[in-house]
């Protein structure tokens, strides 16, 4: 039986799976954020062998496509026994992706702090952990929260690759719309506009951090 769809029914079923989008984005973005930090001091430890591991990490996941990453969280699991849902590997795979592009951004903003603070703590007798804790942190929090906002756009939008593996988002559910109205302008159309509405306030949050803390150094 053909189903009739009004223009409400598809932007109802659009908000719907808007949820699901901004589900999604949090959730990579809180634990990409826990792991990332985990991974920054990793990178940034004077341990050689950690270095070299968590840089591997990062040149992997950013040289690699996102939707390959899913691929292999979504179908990899599979071929060893471990079943994975959509909603699981879609989590899984961004939070991932999240995390060691979080953990660059945010190893750029220690380096950025002049040495002279490392300096001037340890002529205070102060710890490496203590360093980090009193003086370096404190200062490359301040420069990282303007980028780390303006990455968190690219996760909303990196959530629409997961539609390949049946997660059902926006991108997709904008897509089971498409073939049940045969009006795709319409919906990729609404579609867009709703990435646009969680992307667009968050874009203009970043700048307005970039204005504020460039104006206050």
């Amino acid at each position: 039986m053909l189903v009739q769809f009004s223009t409400w029914d598809i932007v109802r079923n659009l908000l719907d799976a808007g949820k699901w989008t901004l589900a999604l984005s949090l959730i990579a973005f809180v634990l990409g954020g826990i792991v990332g930090m985990a991974i920054l001091f990793a990178r940034i430890s004077q341990h050689r062998a950690l270095q070299t591991a968590t840089k591997a990490y990062i040149e992997v996941f950013q040289g690699t496509p996102l939707l390959m990453q899913l691929f292999v969280v979504f179908f990899g699991l599979s071929l060893v026994g471990i079943d994975v849902s959509p909603w699981l590997a879609a989590a899984a795979g961004l939070t991932l992706f999240t995390s060691a592009y979080l953990a660059e951004i945010w190893r750029g903003c220690v380096e950025a702090v002049p040495k002279g603070q490392w300096e001037a703590s340890a002529s205070l007798a102060m710890s490496y952990a203590e360093q980090m804790r009193h003086v370096i942190l404190p200062q490359a929090l301040r420069i990282a929260i303007a980028p780390t906002v303006g990455f968190s756009v690219q996760v909303v939008k990196g959530t629409a690759v997961t539609s390949i593996i049946g997660f059902a988002e926006l991108t997709k559910t904008g897509s089971m719309l498409a073939n049940a109205t045969f009006e795709p302008f319409l919906v990729f159309g609404l579609v867009a506009a709703g990435y646009f509405a969680l992307c667009y306030p968050l874009s203009l949050y970043a700048k307005s951090l970039e204005r504020k803390f460039h104006v206050a150094r």
